[in-house]
């Protein structure tokens, strides 16, 4: 007992010094950003701001940008052309150089200044976000700010220990080797990102690229660039407070010239949006084989077994539906229901649904915002006329708030839709918006081949009372993320990979395998104790070889590799006999010279 006292103290004291460390607040500086251009005329009711009427066509030389939910004019930006592409990704290249020689405190220091003023300014990068996508703000809370304060916790935390030289098992007959990876930054990594999360699509990779060591380049959705551009402020701003050279990162704006060129110029490419562009991405970076990774949206199944709480889980699904105002990042398409509670789901939903209006977000007070595209929303309408035409029924719908005119195509209402199959488009296709197609199940191998029917393979949500129950069927699911009683949780664990497979795309990023897809990964074995013992090319396969130089090799193998120890002891004299004798010849053979 004598023994275990002063450990015991150790610990105690280690932990209340650890504790008591916890409670200095870190020096971090605060970091002042000009918002004068995107904080002007920001109340969506005023009469006096110009009306965007999108022209016919699309433009090439401009970025024009506007509010969907009032179509009021916001700017525009340049659709930058292949040799400035290129030139913004050379200042990159340059700017990498001196980067990749930072230390991992100064990189934690970046983080923490952007986490500050986050934190310091949610409303202000909400309502951005809401101004230019159509959210509203306790969805672009929810999507824009929450995932990215964990994303940067998580970094802060953990970051450097993933990216430390990993040692591994030098194995057998590398005993006395030192075996390790080593993770050292790619260059310039570049980002195609979408226009449903303009702020986190934009911090995510660049998180991950720039703690790497990396520079990186973004090119932002057409559909989002005013947002961008100003959290691109926020970022260089923060980004000279720690003293990092200029234009490691930048943000560029255009179409698929743009992106094109962007794929052309960058070591790495990652890219958010739909199969149709991802494939045309992967031919264009086959042209210089850099890595790529592809994030292709998806159509996820939310499946609800006969033995859960159906008035939580129809609250979750309505939320899994209308998530960021029915612009859906991975967001429950399908929805999958036991006959034996389908009824009573449907009721639950359809009651919580026609208690949902939507309107202007900073208009009042909505429940969902306005659709970003546009003509989105005839695209919805054609899904669901579709599935009226192949026998399904509107089981209910939302409502609409007080809409301007200007606006009114930038709404849709939830809609709730029942007796669908997979014939219909709604049950195949992503649609992108606040339609929640429900069909019926009898067993878990029937929802188990119909949650798999889908070229898409994202994520799914499993709903059970009995939790091994929904972590079997969840197993057997064709996705890469999965979410077990509860929706999109996965988003909040960000040492967690994020990613999908079939046309969901390939690759990861998030967590510790997105954080390492940004590194050159290089192994590396090295003499464990050198000088002192260092690697020897056994005499019998020196050059020339001997005689017996195969069955030494013969041997060599049994006795490291024999299954039986017996064998592998015998095969071990074999070999030291072998050596022996050799050394003995040649030994005589020096003396007869």
């Amino acid at each position: 007992m004598a023994f275990w006292w002063p450990v015991l103290v150790l610990g105690l004291a280690y932990a209340i010094c650890k504790f008591l460390l916890m409670l200095i607040p870190p020096n971090v500086p605060s970091i002042d950003v000009d918002v004068s251009d995107v904080v002007d005329d920001r109340n969506q009711t005023k009469e006096n701001s110009f009306i965007y009427i999108p022209a016919r066509g699309r433009q090439t030389d401009k970025v024009q940008c506007y509010e969907p939910a009032t179509m009021k004019y916001l700017g525009f930006f340049p659709a930058l052309r292949p040799d400035e592409v290129q030139e913004r990704v050379a200042q990159a290249r340059k700017a990498q150089k001196i980067w990749a020689k930072s230390s991992f405190k100064q990189r934690r220091q970046f983080l923490r200044i952007l986490l500050k003023y986050i934190i310091e300014h949610q409303d202000l990068i909400c309502e951005v976000s809401s101004r230019d996508t159509g959210k509203t703000m306790v969805d672009a809370s929810l999507g824009e700010i929450m995932t990215t304060c964990e994303k940067i916790t998580w970094l802060i935390s953990e970051g450097e220990k993933w990216l430390k030289p990993e040692y591994r098992c030098s194995g057998r007959s590398m005993l006395h080797k030192r075996s390790k990876v080593e993770f050292s930054p790619l260059g310039v990594v570049g980002a195609i990102v979408s226009w449903n999360y303009p702020f986190h699509n934009i911090l995510n990779p660049l998180l991950a690229a720039v703690f790497s060591g990396n520079g990186i380049v973004i090119k932002v959705s057409e559909h989002a660039s005013w947002s961008a551009c100003f959290y691109f402020r926020i970022i260089q701003t923060a980004l000279a407070a720690v003293g990092a050279p200029e234009n490691l990162v930048d943000v560029i704006t255009g179409f698929a010239e743009t992106g094109e060129a962007l794929v052309s110029s960058v070591d790495k490419i990652i890219f958010v949006g739909s199969p149709g562009v991802g494939k045309m991405i992967m031919r264009k970076a086959s042209e210089t084989l850099i890595p790529v990774t592809l994030e292709l949206g998806g159509k996820d199944a939310f499946i609800v077994c006969d033995d859960v709480d159906v008035e939580h889980v129809a609250q979750v699904a309505v939320r899994a539906s209308l998530q960021s105002s029915g612009q859906n990042c991975a967001g429950a398409e399908r929805y999958y229901v036991h006959r034996d509670v389908y009824n009573a789901f449907v009721a639950q939903v359809v009651k919580i649904v026609k208690s949902v209006t939507a309107g202007p977000p900073l208009a009042g007070k909505y429940d969902m915002g306005a659709l970003c595209m546009q003509d989105h929303a005839e695209k919805l309408q054609s899904f669901v006329n579709d599935a009226l035409d192949k026998g399904a029924e509107i089981a209910g719908r939302g409502r609409f708030g007080n809409l301007g005119t200007d606006a009114v195509d930038q709404f849709f209402p939830p809609t709730v839709i029942v007796n669908v199959n997979h014939s219909m488009q709604i049950m195949q296709e992503e649609a992108f918006g606040p339609i929640m197609p429900i069909m019926k199940f009898s067993s878990d191998e029937e929802v188990i081949k119909l949650a798999n029917d889908s070229r898409y393979g994202l994520g799914c949500a499993v709903f059970s009372g009995s939790q091994s129950r929904a972590k079997r069927i969840a197993s057997e699911l064709e996705c890469g993320i999965a979410a077990i009683n509860d929706f999109a949780s996965n988003y909040m664990c960000q040492s967690l990979p994020f990613g999908g497979v079939k046309d969901s795309g390939f690759g990861r990023f998030a967590g510790i395998e997105g954080l390492r897809a940004c590194c050159l990964v290089k192994s590396v074995v090295e003499d464990r104790w050198w000088p002192y013992i260092k690697t020897k090319i056994p005499k019998p396969i020196q050059y020339p070889v001997a005689d017996h130089a195969f069955e030494f090799q013969q041997s060599l193998v049994e006795a490291l590799y024999g299954l039986n120890i017996w064998d592998r002891l015998r095969a071990l004299v074999n070999v030291i006999k072998m050596l022996t004798e050799h050394n003995s010849s040649s030994d005589s053979s020096n003396k007869k010279e």
